[in-house]
């Protein structure tokens, strides 16, 4: 049986699924599309409403199979909140999520860290990668109860109807969001998606929509920020707000950030942004989808901290056109300097997108990886044969073009790129880590 860290996944097998977290805690999921959103009051499965179509929940255990859930749905999210209503998730022990299949052979497992303020806490998701099913361990809590969460996924939350416990919403009074750009719907309560909104429209940009992972992940980033009363993409507990992104389970193929302190409303933040050429580029980079933010006022100054999150999420397909470009742009680059183009290897892919993923899951950013492996050692282990292997790496970059820039502009890497030696090449790149995307080409000759 395997150890899941936050952020790690596993394949799942056919058929129905349980996970199962003993202890003084309520389970609760949620069943939303790909953008995170419930399609109604039936997706919300807690103590009170314990069967939707697919999922069923029997005191601690939450059984789901995928291929009778609601059509449409893509994604289970699974979380906990103490059984005590007068319990705070830092009193009791870290939960244990425990995965079995249909004959109850064990799976998985996942112990995330022991949770602080948060009272409940996002555990794992399931969620489907092409025709198969994945879980994938989360780990990210929410500070405001049940109702908020629920109203982070689409449902509109009454909060003076009755329930058996003063952080549950009972099923009657949960119904289906409005229109996210809708200024008066509840996922937009002050206005801040129509704004940012029209400013992209005014510039010729599609609208963004809202996305319940990307706001957990602002709020807590924009809280910790708050808390040490200075903005950073890394706050003190060690967190970067790009490694909050996938914590929260948003996988994504490209990622921007605001991190801004002052503006006490939405109008003041957007006016802040379209000020200057840098954080207008982000307000109006025509690329993204999703979005969520969060402010919060207090720390040592009582200023306003705002952390938004802007994302494009990882597809198949995206990513191959994101590496598709990598190749196309590099080889532009070899014939202004009148070299061959490079043809693309699957085995030396296979290397650069292993090495991509090892930096971000173990937090490392070098040619040479925590166990002293070597370009040639990975391009090895891959299967390739070449005789020369060269490697560039990037972190940061938000897109192909910034990447082979930044690549082009160093004489080392720009070395490798325009060798006449090299015939071969291949292209990684993952996400989720300290620094955000992480890029790789593997070069071979």
């Amino acid at each position: 049986m395997s150890e899941l860290v936050p952020g790690g996944n596993v394949p799942l097998p056919d058929g129905p699924v349980s996970v199962r977290v003993p202890g003084g805690f309520d389970v609760t999921a949620l069943i939303t599309d790909d953008g995170g959103k419930v399609a109604g009051d039936g997706d919300f499965v807690f103590y009170n409403q314990p069967e939707a179509p697919g999922a069923r929940l029997r005191g601690d255990t939450l059984t789901v199979d995928p291929a009778r859930l609601r059509p449409g749905a893509t994604r289970v999210t699974v979380a906990v909140s103490p059984s005590d209503p007068g319990t705070t998730l830092s009193a009791l022990p870290s939960p244990t999520l425990r995965v079995t299949d249909a004959r109850g052979h064990a799976l998985t497992r996942f112990t995330p860290s022991r949770p602080r303020q948060e009272t409940v806490l996002l555990l794992a998701e399931f969620y489907r990668r092409g025709e198969a099913w994945k879980l994938r361990a989360l780990g990210q809590g929410y500070a405001d109860g049940l109702a908020g969460l629920a109203r982070d996924f689409g449902v509109d939350v009454d909060d003076d109807a009755p329930s058996p416990a003063p952080a549950t919403p009972s099923p009657g009074a949960a119904t289906p969001a409005a229109s996210p750009a809708d200024s008066s719907s509840p996922a937009d309560p002050d206005g801040f998606l129509a704004l940012v909104n029209s400013a992209r429209t005014a510039a010729g940009s599609r609208p963004v929509s809202t996305d319940p992972r990307l706001v957990s992940a602002a709020r807590a980033h924009a809280a910790a920020m708050a808390a040490a009363g200075t903005l950073s993409v890394e706050t003190r507990d060690g967190v970067s707000v790009h490694q909050r992104v996938a914590l929260a389970g948003y996988a994504y193929l490209t990622v921007g950030e605001h991190l801004v302190s002052g503006p006490r409303t939405p109008t003041e933040f957007v006016a802040y942004c379209l000020r200057t050429e840098r954080t207008r580029r982000t307000l109006h980079e025509a690329a993204f989808t999703h979005a969520g933010w969060a402010s919060v006022t207090g720390g040592p100054s009582d200023d306003t901290y705002w952390t938004v999150v802007w994302a494009v999420p990882l597809t198949p397909d995206g990513l191959a056109r994101t590496t598709a470009e990598v190749v196309d742009l590099t080889n532009r680059e070899r014939a202004g300097a009148g070299l061959p183009a490079l043809a693309v290897d699957a085995r030396l892919t296979r290397a650069a997108q292993a090495h991509s993923a090892d930096m971000v899951a173990r937090d490392f950013y070098s040619h040479t990886d925590p166990d002293g492996g070597k370009p040639w050692d990975r391009a090895a282990a891959a299967g390739a044969t070449r005789r020369t292997v060269g490697e560039n790496i990037a972190c940061g970059q938000r897109s192909p073009a910034d990447v082979v820039e930044g690549w082009m502009n160093s004489p080392g890497h720009r070395a490798n790129i325009l060798k006449a030696d090299f015939t071969h090449i291949g292209i990684g790149l993952a996400c989720g880590g300290r620094s955000g995307t992480y890029w790789t080409q593997v070069f071979g000759g």
